[in-house]
Parts: C-alpha cells; structure tokens; sequence
C-alpha cells in the first residue's frame, strides 16, 4: 500500500481521478489516495473461489443478488471509498443507489448483502478500518478471509492460524463469530452455504 496523494481530496475528485485501467487498484482513506496491488497468487484464487461459490448458491437459491466484477463503497462520511474484494449487492435496492449504473458507486449499506476482503500484508485495514466503515454503513454481513492468519493477536486469537471472520449486523453493531480448520462458516445471508477455510488453502 503506497500513498499516493497526501493533498486531501473529496470523493467525487478522487472518482474523476480513478484511472480507467491500472495494473494498481486504488482506495481512499479519509481524503488520502492509496495504491494498492491487485491481488495475485492465492489471494486472487480465493477471493475467485468464494465469489464462485457465492454465485452458485444464488443461482440454485434464484435469489435476487448479484456479484459485480467491481465496485467502490462510499463511506458514510464520504471520506472514504474502498473495492472489496468480493461483494454481493441486492439487485432490488440497486435502483435506490444514484451512482450505480453511470460508475457503479454504492452509498447504502441496504444495498450490500455481504462485503469480504482477503487479507494481505495489511491485514490492519480489514480488521480495523474497514470493519468499522462497513459497519457504520450499514453493511449487513462482513467476512474477513485471513487464510495466513496475520492478523493480529486480538482479532484471531493465539496461536496464530488460518481465521474466517464472519461480522453479522445485530441492532446496529456487528457481532462476530470465528471459523477455523473445518469449521463450517455460519453466515446469515448464506445459511447452507458449504464453505470452511482449509478448503480455500
């Protein structure tokens, strides 16, 4: 992750700057542009896995969702603005997002049925930053896939292993439940989803 810009920008700049093809992928964080690698290797393979997976429950539940190839999520202050690694939005609620269908921003939590990102070196942003975005959002189910367990201590425990964060919002704050080694994930929007973290590694 490189800073890019530390002039601050609003959100609107920073979208008019966004490039339209870049081997980076870039996020804001509180008015700063941040580069960032796309995702390779095994992070690529697992966010590509579960997004598959995601896709074939919808399909075999006919439920109305769907999983764009890319999106950024504003923040609620509009001081931010991040590209999960896989999101599932809600095709009925799309209609209510202004920026979806000219350059598929999303600004309600409401439309955003789950948001995961994979960990990576950065693993601070996921469990500490972004959980906290998503959840001011209103972004009803949130995964964190830390499949090398380098989060920290107070977010996966001791020892360090292999960690599928699962955030479900309840009255306004997310509660969390942990799944490890062949432990079944247990998400609310995906009820009988087959999922567990040493088939993703």
């Amino acid at each position: 992750m490189v800073l890019i810009e530390s002039k601050i920008i609003g959100f609107d700049d920073f979208i008019t700057w966004l490039p339209e093809r870049s081997e980076y992928r870039y996020e804001l964080r509180d008015g700063e542009i941040l580069e960032m690698p796309k995702p390779k290797g095994k992070h690529s393979e697992i966010a590509g896995e579960i997004s598959g997976k995601l896709y074939l429950e919808i399909k075999r539940l006919d439920l109305p969702y769907l999983i764009p190839r890319e999106s950024i999520v504003k923040s609620i202050d509009g001081k931010s603005g991040y590209e999960p690694d896989v999101i599932v939005l809600d095709k009925e609620m799309l209609a209510q997002e202004p920026r979806w269908e000219t350059e598929s921003i999303i600004t309600q939590g409401s439309s955003v049925k789950l948001a995961i990102e994979v960990v990576s070196t950065n693993w601070q942003d996921d469990y500490a930053v972004k959980q906290i975005a998503y959840q001011a959002l209103g972004t009803q189910e949130y995964w964190i896939v830390d499949y090398l367990g380098l989060g920290g201590r107070n977010f996966i425990g001791y020892p360090k292993q292999p960690t599928i964060s699962v955030y479900y919002l309840i009255d306004g704050e997310y509660d969390l439940h942990q799944f490890r080694g062949s432990d079944r994930i247990q998400s609310p929007t995906f009820p009988n989803l087959e999922l567990s973290i040493d088939k993703l590694v």
